[in-house]
């Protein structure tokens, strides 16, 4: 049962009524006929519990984009049922309107139709429907809750899906549809030519120069089909917001422009999740269906607040990759966790696979480096200035080690990334 505010404002007329008619008697009707009032709207209201609800309407959204979920109130009861309806979600389902009016003849039903716009990735799952039927009077209602469950998954906004062209082009004049060939260790072969001034005499073909009594080098090709693992470290690093955007997003961002571009090149793509066990992983996935998968697989994904156990993650690689890959740790280049972590497992990796580290710089450290205004400003240049000392000699460190660093801030680490891949295909080492 619910009273309106109807009753209220007419509750409070009637407290008035003794100031010019000084009798008990003549308050207690007042409220005498107002509580008949009532009894008689929650007599004669429709009957909520006779309602039954279905939904249908969008599963998947892109984060900042809408989707559309209808409701379906069906009237199995005798009586109209004619009132308000609130369907619930959580704050960031972003759901709207907050509540409708709701006019349900008997036997007959009707469609509320909401829209979402997600703030947040993950599930969104409605909580709950409250109906409030109003009796004729409009001074109470029955309310009723009701389930009608219903899940919308938020996913990966993939902003930097605008990058994707240019570096397709990029990709076609390196596979060779611009006859680009190039030689390298570790590609495909491709075709015999003349030897000119300037080719590598490791790439003359001994056997087909003492056949054709001319020197004959071998041309190279990119190779197809070469496997590229993306790591995503869901520790508490990537926690962190860079401006207002998590660090994980941003890496989510550039694991799915370089997954979208390294599957058009025909290599093979896998995706692991990890922090202290394995949170997703995405494996065998086609070239259409890798990133139906990956944006699937990464739109629950929260950070756990705890340090990232890096010799777990090693040796859950390790034993998923037996042979040569391209190794992609989408991380932070934290001195504290890189050295203590990752660091001395390294040869380990590095000895078997190429290994890249990709991490989210902040830009706020650098406004922080070039301040100069006041004594505050001073003290904290100085200690950004440290914190990149910091950042480059780990930078450096790693790099020693055979190491591939990309370190960009959030709107440039995605294409900087398909950049440094692109680049190891042109070298040939991939």
């Amino acid at each position: 049962m619910a009273l309106t505010g109807r009753l209220g404002l007419l509750a409070l007329l009637g407290a008035l009524v003794p100031l010019f008619l000084p009798s008990w008697w003549t308050l207690l009707a007042l409220w005498g006929v107002l509580l008949l009032g009532v009894v008689a709207d929650l007599a004669l209201a429709g009957n909520v519990r006779a309602l039954r609800l279905h939904r249908l309407g969008d599963t998947n959204v892109r984060l900042g984009e809408t989707a559309q979920v209808t409701l379906l109130v069906e009237n199995l009861g005798g009586r109209r049922v004619r009132g308000r309806l609130r369907d619930v979600w959580p704050p960031s389902a972003g759901a709207a309107p907050r509540t409708v009016k709701l006019n349900v003849p008997a036997g007959e039903r009707r469609r509320v139709e909401m829209t979402l716009t997600p703030t947040r990735r993950g599930d969104r799952k409605a909580v709950t429907v409250v109906i409030r039927s109003v009796g004729p009077l409009g001074l109470a209602a029955r309310q009723l809750s009701r389930p009608a469950p219903w899940t919308v998954r938020a996913l990966p906004a993939f902003p930097s899906r605008r990058h994707l062209p240019a570096k397709l082009a990029r990709l076609r004049e390196l596979t060779g549809q611009h006859v680009a060939l190039i030689r390298g260790q570790g590609t495909e072969f491709d075709s015999l030519r003349e030897y000119v001034d300037g080719d590598d005499v490791r790439s003359i073909d001994w056997r087909a120069t003492a056949r054709r009594g001319d020197v004959v080098v071998r041309t190279w090709r990119p190779e197809r089909d070469r496997r590229i693992y993306l790591v995503l470290d869901t520790g508490r690093t990537s926690a962190g917001r860079v401006g207002d955007i998590p660090r994980l997003d941003c890496s989510m961002d550039a694991a799915l422009l370089l997954g979208a571009l390294a599957s058009r090149a025909g290599d093979r793509v896998d995706l692991l999740a990890y922090d202290r066990r394995v949170r997703t992983r995405v494996e065998g996935a086609s070239r259409t269906d890798l990133l139906p998968a990956m944006v699937h697989a990464m739109a629950p994904l929260e950070p756990e607040l705890l340090e990232c156990d890096a010799a777990g993650m090693v040796s859950a690689l390790m034993a998923r990759v037996r042979q040569r890959c391209l190794v992609v740790l989408l991380t932070d280049l934290n001195t504290a966790a890189i050295e203590e972590g990752l660091l001395p497992l390294l040869p380990r990796l590095t000895a078997k696979h190429l290994v890249m580290i990709a991490a989210v710089s902040d830009p706020r450290v650098g406004e922080m480096a070039a301040a100069r205004g006041d004594l505050a400003s001073v003290y904290d240049a100085a200690a950004a200035e440290r914190a990149r000392a910091e950042r480059r000699r780990l930078t450096a460190e790693l790099r020693s080690q055979g190491v591939e660093v990309v370190d960009a801030p959030p709107d440039e680490i995605a294409p900087a990334l398909a950049d440094a891949y692109l680049a190891l295909k042109a070298a040939g080492r991939l």
